[in-house]
């Protein structure tokens, strides 16, 4: 066995999800399997054991392959600043910028290190499992490419391509992918799978029948749609995935929707809890409606507080903390309830003002904080991750709250993934509860976060098992892609 390319028709067709539950669907029958990313652009990321950061989804990956995560799973990941400028992390560590005019150019550095990293994983596990990015068609960036085709004609890896019948139009999406490929391209790409199908699969099937004739090539399987697979998701807000009915004494909760907002999976523990709400807003009514506000982490702290403030979600926030109403800064949401904002290295303003909501300061350092703290709360253990340039420190007395800092009904902290801990996540929301005057409580037997983590990988790989053909998916890891598959005109230009 060596590898396989799992690439998709779109953006968001369900690559990430696909490619875990191929993986946990390979550990379960034994075989040393990892996920692969050359190239991630996500500002949604996780620190490894070993200090080096990598890109959520990828890390999820590994977790479904029963692997330890490591920066070679993902030795290229692009956190973006700004429309037109990157922060680069090579082999999970900062390596600078990359400009959006450098984007088709300035790779070729990337594409060695991504290449080197593919090397040396698949030569300790007996498969490889790569997700590839946005859709191998974009032609415009293919000369370059090292994380679609440019990957799997390097290694020479069959592409599966997965569609969103979600999205309308995926038969159309699967026969244009392929043909605006070059005749080299086409002759890796072995196959085709439908993701998220609601109804009569076979309604779909005549469609199915006349994508294999004009193609050449086999439709493995129709995935169907998976209620509530939404945590770890590589983008910034999984919203669909919080979609719930309200239940009488529940507790609502509105995260702040930043342009630059970073590593927001912490929300995803909060929406999982029975009885509590999440929504996504950039509304100063929802957020001053709601139980509990989230100012989640941020790529661009001063940047997204100065949006902040030209909403008007500023007057909202501080008007529910003079209130003595629930506010939680995560990271970057916690730098903006400072005092005040020293910022010479993310965006070059100096000192800036802060919401004032804590009694901290925040100065920004050229190097990046990487770690996997631990700690308590009440007697609740936390283990968590950390990802910044901006430290806090107290300027006045304050009651601390894990690595951060509380006034009243105002929580700050700098720690991502607090909230997947189960006894402190529901001690804390229970204090929340109880300043917003509402009768919350934990469910009793409510599952647990990482349960619910495993019970979704575990459906993807039943999705895998039960609705692919995996008999055709063995024998592409085992073989590559046939010989022979027809080129379908009129190819790349």
């Amino acid at each position: 066995m060596s590898g396989l390319l799992v690439a998709g028709t779109t953006s968001d067709a369900g690559k990430s999800l696909v490619t875990a539950g191929i993986c946990r669907w390979l550990a379960r029958r034994g075989i040393r399997v990892a996920p692969f990313k050359a190239q991630n652009m996500s500002n949604n990321s996780m620190v490894c054991a070993d200090g080096a950061e990598i890109g959520r989804a990828q890390w999820l990956q590994a977790r479904a392959a029963r692997a330890e995560p490591e920066a070679a799973m993902n030795p290229v990941l692009l956190k973006p600043g700004s429309d037109r400028r990157s922060h680069v992390v090579a082999l999970g560590k900062p390596f600078g910028t990359l400009e959006a005019g450098e984007y088709a150019t300035g790779r070729a550095g990337l594409a060695s290190i991504a290449f080197d990293a593919y090397a040396e994983l698949s030569g300790r596990f007996d498969v490889v499992v790569c997700e590839g990015a946005g859709s191998p068609a974009e032609i415009n960036l293919r000369a370059g490419d090292y994380v679609n085709l440019g990957l799997a004609r390097r290694f020479s890896l069959p592409v599966l391509v997965v569609g969103d019948i979600d999205r309308g139009g995926v038969l159309a999406a699967m026969f244009g992918t392929l043909a605006l490929l070059s005749a080299e391209d086409q002759a890796l790409v072995a196959g085709w799978v439908v993701n998220k199908f609601r109804g009569d699969v076979g309604l779909l099937r005549p469609g199915l029948a006349s994508l294999e004739r004009v193609t050449g090539r086999p439709v493995l399987g129709v995935l169907p749609w998976l209620d509530r697979v939404w945590i770890d998701s590589e983008d910034a807000l999984a919203v669909a995935g919080w979609r719930r009915e309200q239940t009488g004494g529940g507790l609502t909760v509105a995260v702040v929707r930043f342009p630059r907002a970073s590593n927001a999976t912490d929300v995803d523990a909060l929406a999982a809890e029975p009885g509590v709400t999440v929504t996504l807003t950039a509304d100063p009514d929802v957020v001053a409606a709601a139980d509990l506000v989230v100012l989640p982490g941020s790529r661009a702290t001063v940047d997204d507080l100065r949006w902040l403030r030209s909403r008007g979600l500023d007057a909202a926030v501080t008007a529910r903390a003079a209130a003595g109403r629930p506010v939680l800064g995560v990271c970057g949401g916690y730098q903006m309830l400072a005092e005040s904002i020293v910022d010479d290295v993310e965006s070059g303003a100096g000192e800036v003002d802060g919401l004032g909501l804590l009694p901290t300061r925040v100065a920004f350092a050229a190097e990046k904080v990487l770690g996997r703290p631990h700690g308590s709360w009440r007697g609740h253990q936390v283990s968590a991750y950390e990802i910044h340039h901006g430290s806090a420190t107290a300027v006045a007395p304050a009651e601390s709250f894990l690595d951060g800092h509380r006034a009243g009904a105002v929580w700050g902290t700098t720690w991502h993934g607090a909230f997947e801990n189960d006894g402190f996540r529901r001690a804390w929301l229970t204090e929340v509860a109880r300043a917003a005057g509402r009768s919350w409580t934990p469910a009793p037997d409510a599952p647990g976060f990482a349960a619910l983590r495993e019970d979704m990988l575990d459906r993807l790989a039943d999705a895998v098992d039960t609705a692919l053909d995996t008999s055709v998916l063995l024998r592409l890891l085992d073989s590559g892609a046939p010989a022979g598959l027809p080129f379908v005109p009129p190819g790349a230009p």
